[in-house]
């Protein structure tokens, strides 16, 4: 067996304008993954409406969520949120350095 570190970006095959998302752990009614964001943000015409719960922190940068309403939210390391199934919301700003390394737990 052996430990792994979930900060450390080694050597992850980024691709210039795509995030990165990396499964840990799942199964039916669960998955969690670490996804890791350089820059990138939701496109302006769309909205994540998912169809389970989220609970996403954030470990490492500085990222800012805008939600349907119009409410915005800014994060740095260790500010966590839960999205519930179906709340709209898009990623606006991702930082680049440090890249933004979320922990993200996905459940119905």
């Amino acid at each position: 067996m052996q430990a792994k570190n979930i900060l450390s970006l080694g050597q992850m095959p980024f691709l210039a304008d795509q995030e990165f998302f990396e499964t840990l752990c799942s199964d039916q009614n669960l998955r969690i993954e670490r996804i890791v964001s350089k820059g990138q943000v939701t496109p302006p015409d769309i909205w994540y409406d998912q169809d389970d719960n989220e609970w996403v922190v954030l470990l490492q940068g500085k990222a800012s969520l805008e939600f349907e309403k119009g409410e915005m939210l800014h994060l740095g390391p260790g500010d966590y949120i839960f999205l519930p199934a179906r709340l709209r919301h898009r990623v606006v700003y991702t930082s680049k350095t440090p890249p933004c390394i979320w922990l993200a737990i996905h459940f119905k």
